[in-house]
C-alpha cells in the first residue's frame, strides 16, 4: 500500500492505492484495510460521494468529525472459475491475474469524493460519517446499500442489490433495480420531494405518525397497503392520438394519490413486481 498525501490551493488530496502483488497466492487473500479523512471544516456537515462497479456500501452516522473508511475485498465468484478455465488456455499458462485494486480519496471543503478504479474484485466499504452528513451512493452488482443513523439529503442507486435505510432524518431519493426498497425515518424534512422506485422488489417505507405529505403510488404487478389515514384520488386514464399510420397511442395513467395529514411535498413510490408499503411509525 502506498499513502501520499499533497496539501493543495484550499484543499487537502488523499491519495490511496491497493496493489494485488505479482504472486497469484498473495493476490487471492483478501484485502483489508482502513482510511481516516479529516474534513477541512469539522464543525459542518458534509457530503459523501461513493461509486462502486462491484460490492457493498455501508455508511453509519456516529459522533466523530472525520469520516472512517474500513475498506475489504474479495475475488468475485465468477471471475474465479473464468480463471481457472483460462489458464492453460492455448497451451500457454498464466503467470499473473494483473487484478490490480486502486480506490482515490479527495477530502474538499466538507466534501469527500471516494473513487475506483476498474477492479477486478468486489469492494466492501464500511464508513462512518458525522451525523449531519449528505450522500451520494452508487452501486451496480455484488452488493447492498445500507445507511443507518445519518441525517441529511441522500441520494442512492443500486442495480442488483437492496437499499436500507434505517433511523434516517432529512431526506432521500433511492432507486435500484433488482432487490427490494426499505427505509425507516425518524424525522423528514417538509418541503423536500423524495422518490422510491424499484423494478423488481418491494418499497417499504415507514414516515413518522406526524409527518406531512403527499403519496404518488403506483405498483404495476403488486398492492399497495398504507396505515395512515389518506384522502385518497385515483388518476384517470389518458388517451392521446398518434400521427404515425392514423393510429392511437393509449397513455394510461395510473397512479394512486393521496394526502396525509393534510398534505405537503410529494412522496413518488413506484415498482413493477412487488408491493408498497406506505408505514406509520409506531
Amino acid at each position: 500500500m502506498t499513502k501520499m498525501k499533497t496539501k493543495m490551493i484550499k484543499s487537502t488530496l488523499f491519495f490511496l492505492v491497493f496493489f494485488a502483488a505479482r504472486n497469484p497466492a498473495f493476490s487471492q487473500n483478501p484485502v483489508k484495510e482502513q482510511l481516516t479523512i479529516p474534513l477541512s471544516d469539522p464543525g459542518k456537515s458534509g457530503l459523501l460521494k461513493v461509486g462502486l462497479i462491484s460490492g457493498s456500501i455501508h455508511v453509519s452516522g456516529y459522533t466523530g468529525k472525520q469520516v472512517i473508511v474500513d475498506i475489504s475485498s474479495e475475488e468475485n465468484s465468477q471471475k474465479k472459475e473464468g480463471n481457472k478455465k483460462d489458464e492453460m488456455a492455448n497451451g500457454m499458462r498464466k503467470i499473473s491475474s494483473g487484478g490490480g485494486l486502486e480506490i482515490t480519496a479527495e477530502e474538499d471543503k466538507n466534501t469527500v469524493s471516494i473513487k475506483t478504479g476498474l477492479n477486478r474484485k468486489k469492494l466492501n466499504l464500511m464508513i462512518k460519517v458525522p451525523q449531519q452528513f449528505a450522500l451520494k451512493l452508487s452501486t451496480v452488482n455484488n452488493g447492498d446499500i445500507v445507511v443507518d443513523n445519518v441525517n441529511g439529503e441522500m441520494e442512492i442507486t443500486n442495480v442488483n442489490g437492496e437499499i436500507t435505510l434505517t433511523n434516517v432524518s432529512g431526506s432521500a431519493v433511492a432507486n435500484t433495480v433488482n432487490g427490494d426498497l426499505k427505509a425507516n425515518f425518524k424525522t423528514t424534512n417538509a418541503d423536500t420531494p423524495m422518490a422510491f422506485s424499484t423494478l423488481n422488489g418491494n418499497v417499504d417505507i415507514t414516515f413518522p405518525a406526524n409527518a406531512k405529505f403527499n403519496a404518488k403510488l403506483k405498483s404495476d404487478r403488486g398492492e399497495i397497503y398504507s396505515d395512515f389515514d389518506m384522502n385518497i384520488e385515483k388518476g384517470k386514464s389518458q388517451t392521446t392520438q398518434s400521427t404515425k399510420d392514423g393510429m392511437y397511442k393509449i397513455s394510461i395513467e395510473d397512479w394512486v394519490k393521496g394526502s396525509v395529514n393534510g398534505g405537503g411535498s410529494e412522496v413518488m413510490m413506484k415498482n413493477m413486481n412487488g408491493n408498497i408499503y406506505v408505514r406509520k411509525a409506531k
